[in-house]
């Protein structure tokens, strides 16, 4: 008897995150009820997490083509051209509901996971970069979470021998129980020998390679990855995995001598909903079909049951397919690696993805059902009516914490100390000095010491510039405009080095996507991610979309996090942030501050909607322009763009590095932009970098047709800056105590 249509609590489908009208519609596809193996592949395939149910028509406009792109969206990363035939593959992963439950494990896990995505084409990972959000750090939750992701991401990297090489942390209050963790990965192959995922080649075999199959990760996909998080998670612990560095570090040198061989057809990487969304994809994108016997699976517990080893997310696993008559080669080859390898099923030309036991079938799906079929929603956004966010006045609590730092300071110059002593603007050195950052000997700039990684890569006689960033607080102001700045910060951070941009990932953190609000905040996000890459001409190459990150307490803030990747002539040739002595110091760009959606006003409580609005025209001209003088011989000595904490924290920043004072006089900025001392000081907003050089480097930086405001010079012990009716006065002492006081946070 049927029971389409007639549901209730207990009702499998619902257990496993299936609504019922997607169970009715499973039934109508398949002409029948899914048996236990169907319905447990059904229910990953079409999860949040693997079906892009709430995003997919959205991310239809992202522009995706460009005369570098190499590979776009649809493949396990992107990649774009390096001279010399080579090509820079990259993309960014979110594990933030893992991360929440196990941040260890959850954080080590994505990890792995980015690595596998990269070196599916058959790159080289060369560099991980990461982007975090944790809640308030004073928070015994959340002190818990930083530091078990910081070490799970530091094991895993650190392990497997790829560098650390860039990335960023914020600390507030909505990332309270739903943290973000995602990791960024980027790798280097030649453009001719890269792979693909799309099973191709009736007969062929399809070989899973690497770590035996278990019961770890069981249902992350739909599970963790596609719904709230709740109270009492701790009770999903058993569906994130468990990663091992050193496996997979022996599957990267294994499955990158197959692919050197040209033993493999095709490739693939098993991450979230394992088997079946690895087996599931490959015969999608190749028009074919597969036939999979679980009975040759490798497996670490011998009585799973078939859907148990189709749902897996055991770790540090590949799926590749294989002409017959190589299959001993490629298991050779596995075992000399010390690598499982087996033949566990064949390509058909059935269209279906045929579960077989010993050679008795257990499950039949389409193809096109099963992948091609998921559901694709429409959203209901609609705008919130006033401030949906709690805000929390901690200015006066900061202020108290820096005289607790032996810093005595009073007014503008306590308020200067106290957003450097911020752990959203504090140097994050606690965390990054856990990573390798300069394994492999390709680091030219690695963490702080530029706005940008740099990577050298003399196989194309070039180097790399990668960064990656995203402000939630600001997005949560204006979703539209926040989106806008996130990705011109994040080329501004290139353009500190010199790099051009070649193309973008992204992974857009979000809450539910079925309430009106969180549905808006999306769609106005995408908008502008689909509009400022295609005024700046960036193609997006790839990216990832989590969704559902919120809790009883509430949405996260809309978090979009960009990933670029950048090409430069010269590594040799990136000033850095630090000040020398005897610099004149100038102000480059269309920089308008506003204390909208800004540290200090966050900091004082007093965050609402809006964010002024920006030519991205004019800021590209300026970007362009600073990285064409940092490019040459023009003699820029320092070079950082003005983010969070304004123009004074850029500064001071810029003084620390270089262990040298500044005087600087923001008279002539004030008069030009018509704002007052405070938001001169402390005010935000894309479009200004702050460089130092000699006055024959600012005047060829002006004969670009770039604003240049000359505004102090370094040297001295003390860090002065005079703003109409305000002015700060800190010595450099104090304020590199401050701005380091993240590490005694943690002690």
């Amino acid at each position: 008897m049927s029971t389409k249509g007639k549901h209730d609590e207990q009702s499998a489908h619902r257990q496993l995150g299936l609504t019922d009208p997607e169970f009715d519609a499973i039934c109508d596809l398949i002409g029948r009820e899914p048996n236990g193996v169907e319905l447990a592949m059904f229910s990953l395939l079409w999860s949040e997490h693997c079906a892009y149910k709430h995003s997919r028509k959205l991310l239809g406009n992202l522009p995706v083509e460009g005369e570098r792109v190499v590979m776009g969206p649809g493949e396990n990363a992107g990649a774009v051209s390096l001279p010399g035939g080579w090509a820079v593959a990259f993309k960014v992963e979110s594990h933030n509901h893992p991360s929440a439950v196990e941040p260890f494990q959850g954080a080590a896990t994505g990890v792995g996971g980015i690595l596998r995505d990269v070196f599916a084409l058959g790159a080289r990972p060369i560099a991980l970069l990461d982007s975090l959000r944790f809640g308030d750090i004073d928070s015994e939750r959340s002190r818990f979470l930083f530091e078990g992701a910081v070490s799970g991401i530091g094991h895993y990297g650190n392990s497997i021998g790829v560098p650390t090489v860039g990335g960023e942390v914020y600390f507030e209050a909505p990332y309270e129980q739903n943290c973000l963790v995602n990791a960024m990965c980027i790798g280097l192959a030649r453009s001719d020998e890269m792979i693909r995922s799309a099973a191709a080649g009736t007969g062929n075999a399809l070989v899973l390679m690497g770590a035996a199959t278990g019961r770890d990760g069981i249902g992350g996909a739909s599970v963790l990855a596609s719904a709230e998080l709740e109270s009492g998670d701790d009770a999903k612990r058993p569906t994130v995995q468990i990663g091992d560095p050193f496996e997979e570090s022996k599957l990267v040198e294994c499955c990158l001598e197959l692919l050197a061989a040209d033993l493999l057809v095709s490739l693939q990487d098993l991450g979230a909903a394992g088997l079946t969304s690895s087996a599931g994809e490959m015969a999608s994108k190749g028009g074919v079909g597969v036939d999979i016997d679980v009975a040759k699976v490798p497996l670490r517990e011998a009585d799973m049951e078939p859907f148990e080893v189709m749902v897996s997310e055991s770790q540090e696993r590949m799926l590749a397919v294989v002409e017959p008559d190589q299959v001993d080669q490629v298991i050779e080859i596995c075992q000399r690696w010390q690598t499982s390898a087996a033949a566990i099923g064949e390509v058909t030309d059935s269209g279906t993805v045929r579960i077989l036991r010993d050679g008795e079938v257990v499950g039949e799906i389409a193809v096109e059902a099963l992948v091609d079929e998921a559901p694709a929603y429409d959203l209901d956004p609609a705008e919130p009516g006033e401030w949906i966010y709690g805000n929390e006045n901690s200015l006066d609590r900061r202020i108290g914490e820096i005289a607790g730092l032996g810093v005595d300071a009073a007014e503008d110059s306590a308020i200067l100390a106290a957003l450097l002593a911020s752990p959203n603007i504090a140097s994050k050195r606690w965390a990054f000095e856990q990573y390798d950052s300069i394994v492999g000997s390709r680091t030219g700039s690695g963490p702080e010491a530029a706005d940008a990684a740099v990577l050298d890569i003399p196989e194309a006689g070039v180097a790399i510039a990668t960064a990656i960033d995203g402000n939630g607080r600001r997005v949560a102001c204006d979703p539209y405009r926040g989106t806008i700045e996130g990705v011109l910060e994040c080329t501004a951070n290139l353009a500190c080095v010199g790099a051009n941009p070649l193309g973008l990932t992204n992974c857009l953190n979000f809450g539910n996507p079925e309430k009106p609000t969180v549905a808006w905040q999306l769609t106005k996000s995408v908008e502008a991610l689909t509009d400022v890459c295609k005024a700046l001409d960036l193609p997006v190459v790839g990216g990832n979309v989590s969704l559902y990150n919120e809790t009883a307490d509430g949405p996260i803030y809309p978090t979009p996090v960009v990933g670029v990747v950048g090409e430069l002539a010269d590594a040799t040739r990136v000033p850095g942030q630090a000040f020398e002595p005897a610099q004149t110091i100038a102000l480059v760009g269309p920089f308008a501050p506003s204390l909208a959606g800004s540290e200090l006003v966050k900091l004082r409580g007093e965050l609402d909607q809006g964010l002024p609005g920006v030519e991205i025209s004019e800021i590209a001209a300026a970007q362009g322009a600073v990285r064409d003088s940092v490019s040459s011989a023009d003699g820029l000595t320092a070079c950082h763009d003005i983010s969070d904490g304004g123009l004074a924290c850029a500064i001071a920043e810029m003084a620390i590095a270089g262990e040298t004072g500044a005087e600087c006089d923001l008279d002539g900025m004030i008069d030009a932009r018509g704002c007052s001392g405070e938001t001169a000081l402390f005010g935000e907003g894309p479009g200004g970098f702050i460089v130092a050089g000699p006055d024959a480097a600012l005047e060829a930086l002006a004969s670009r047709g770039v604003e240049v405001i000359r505004i102090g010079s370094t040297g001295g012990t003390l860090i002065t800056i005079a703003a109409a009716e305000r002015s700060v006065a800190l010595s450099l002492a104090d304020a590199a105590t401050c701005w380091r006081s993240l590490e005694g946070r943690m002690e």
